[in-house]
Parts: C-alpha cells; structure tokens; sequence
C-alpha cells in the first residue's frame, strides 16, 4: 500500500473546504432551480408538490462537473481547496489523473444518492482511516494534503 505524502490535510480544514464548495455549486445551480422551491414548498396546496427531475440533474451535473474538472485540471483543488490550502493527490503523492478525478467524484456522488445515509458514511470514515481517506478517497486512490 506504500506511505502516503507528507503532509496529510487536517478533518476540519476538509470539511470547511467541503463546505465553501457546496456553497459555491448552490450558488451556481441556483437560478436553474429556483422554480423547485416553490413548487416544493407551496402552502397554498397543502404543503409539498412534486419535486422537478430536471432541476435535481441539473444541480447534480453541475456539482459534478465542478469537482471532477477542478480535480482534474486544476491541480487537484476545488476553489474550495485552494481557500483553505489543500489539494487531492493520488496515494503516492503525484497528481491525480482525470480517470481518478472521475472515479473519486462518482463514488461520491453515488454514496449520496443512498438518501444521505452513504454521504455520512463516506465522510465519516474519514474520522476512523489513518491515512484521512474518505470511502471516494479510497476508491480513486487518493488523498488529500496540505498544499
């Protein structure tokens, strides 16, 4: 399995980061999905309407794409990461390729699907693995250092 990097990035600047990009995809995905919200919370009808599929596949391809070309092409760093002076690298330290980048946001990505149950999972292994890894950081072989 080999050693990883030096330099191991802290759980907490993870999440921070994690969380100034999921902000960022919000802001992003916003005005293609505004119109879910009021069809979702309408308390005219008696609370909830059908949510839209399209807006869900918008937001979840744009999320996608956001962390998998900023991975991928950008040095291993969202903008979220660069904030907070952290980039993927594959377990060996060298960059990460766009097949990996690919991999560890697919994985991501259908751990959340499983109605947030996977997303918990994932990152909380986080808090249990030596080397840091998330359950998407282990399928792509990757970590996530101090930049």
């Amino acid at each position: 399995m080999g050693l990883p990097p030096p330099g191991l990035a802290g759980r907490w600047r993870r999440l921070f980061a994690g969380a100034l990009d999921l902000l960022i995809v919000n802001v992003a995905v916003g005005p293609f999905t505004w119109t879910s919200w009021s069809q979702v919370w309408d308390g005219s009808r008696d609370g909830t309407q059908p949510y839209p599929v399209e807006h869900t596949f918008v937001a979840g391809l744009v999320a996608f794409l956001y962390f998998w070309l900023l991975h991928a092409f950008w040095n291993g760093q969202t903008l979220g990461k660069k904030v907070f002076g952290l980039r993927v690298v594959s377990e060996f330290g060298g960059r990460i390729g766009v097949g990996q980048a690919a991999v560890r946001q697919a994985v991501f990505t259908a751990l959340g699907w499983l109605c947030c149950v996977g997303s918990l999972v994932d990152l909380g292994w986080i808090l249990f693995d030596p080397r840091k890894q998330a359950v998407h950081d282990k399928a792509a072989r990757t970590v996530v250092v101090n930049a």
